[in-house]
């Protein structure tokens, strides 16, 4: 049975490893065939940024990781609309393809998961 899995990405792309490590466990659960979903909140928009330029700070960039998510059918990509208005980014900056959700919103979408896991 294909559980519904929810990856909540709260954490900026290069100030730790939580999100790297959550970008693996979503491609691991992919593979597996689980449906997943990925909901970006707060810093962890900035993962979705274009225009990262993380060999400067001697890391690799996680955009191109995204990109690969649609082989793997992963397709449902969140951003809570008032994250976006907070700081300054419009859905044209981001590197990904994301459907907008208000605040209010969330809580519906963690509800319709089997696992709701935040990184």
């Amino acid at each position: 049975m294909t559980h519904k899995i929810l990856i909540i990405a709260r954490s900026a792309p290069y100030g730790s490893s939580l999100a790297r490590e959550g970008l693996d466990y979503v491609l691991t659960s992919a593979a597996y065939d689980q449906d997943i979903c990925l909901l970006f909140l707060g810093d962890g928009i900035f993962q979705l940024l274009k225009g990262q330029q993380p060999k400067q700070i001697n890391l690799k960039s996680q955009i191109g990781a995204m990109e690969i998510l649609p082989l793997y059918d992963i397709e449902d990509l969140f951003v809570v609309e008032e994250d976006l208005i907070e700081r300054n980014i419009d859905t044209k900056d981001l590197g990904m393809k994301v459907v907008s959700i208000k605040r209010a919103e969330v809580s519906q979408l963690i509800n319709s998961q089997h696992k709701v896991l935040s990184f």
